[in-house]
């Protein structure tokens, strides 16, 4: 009895945020929307979804976060030219493709990442380490709630690490690699089942040292934190 308990699985409820930003990934994929196009207002988003604005305010937020909107405060919120198209049909490709491609695609996250996070914090203003830490802060709560995983938090930091490099093209890079690749790396449990929780005392390790701004530290917490990835792939992705 007691090993069939240890087989079920609690039931994870789609939050009201997700599901808005799901349909709205969905219009981007299908083409429905289109780069440049502009969004309806909040308050028509939100009578539209039957649900609260504050709900479509954060999920309009986190697609901002993944570069799939950008917000004029002047005219309104757009779909940016980095479409989830770019991302699902290149970056999915890749992964899906085989392990060969899979690990050159991991190397090369790991040495943007290390690049990244020395130029954060050596050019992070104070306005970079609020929104860091609001991400990091946002991970914990996820994972402290029981979740296994906080994939969408965890993309949120380590993009809010490379805005602070203040090079756009540096942050289309982690947009373009780390959204798809952090999700496969999850759903094939690479990492064991309590990474999640692992990686809490890794990101406040990265986040004090561009706090401090250490580009030495911060270069190695980021190492420490991809260690075991980065390990895994070399060794040839044998946990999948």
């Amino acid at each position: 009895m007691n090993s069939l308990i240890d087989n079920i699985k609690a039931i994870q409820v789609e939050s009201p945020v997700d599901k808005i930003i799901g349909q709205l990934k969905q219009l981007i994929s299908s083409g429905q929307l289109k780069p440049g196009d502009r969004l309806p207002s909040e308050r028509a988003l939100s009578e539209r979804f039957g649900l609260g604005r504050s709900y479509v305010r954060e999920a309009l937020l986190k697609l901002e976060f993944y570069g799939l909107l950008r917000t004029n405060p002047q005219s309104g919120t757009y779909v940016a030219g980095l479409s989830i198209n770019v991302i699902e049909n290149i970056i999915s490709d890749i992964i899906k493709f085989n392990k060969d491609s899979f690990n050159s695609l991991v190397e090369a996250r790991c040495h943007l990442e290390f690049a990244v996070v020395k130029l954060a914090a050596e050019r992070r203003s104070e306005q970079d380490l609020a929104e860091i830490r609001e991400a990091m802060e946002e991970y914990e709560r996820k994972i402290e709630s029981g979740a296994s995983s906080a994939v969408e938090e965890d993309m949120i930091f380590h993009i809010k690490v490379a805005k602070a490099t203040k090079s756009s093209v540096l942050e289309s890079m982690i947009l373009f690699i780390i959204p798809d690749l952090i999700k496969s790396i999850v759903e094939n449990n690479v990492c064991g089942k309590d990474r999640g929780r692992r990686s809490i005392p890794e990101h406040r390790a990265i986040y004090e040292a561009i706090v401090n701004q250490d580009p030495v530290q911060a270069e190695k917490a980021m190492v420490e934190h991809l260690d075991e990835i980065w390990e895994i792939s070399k060794a040839g992705f044998q946990k999948v």
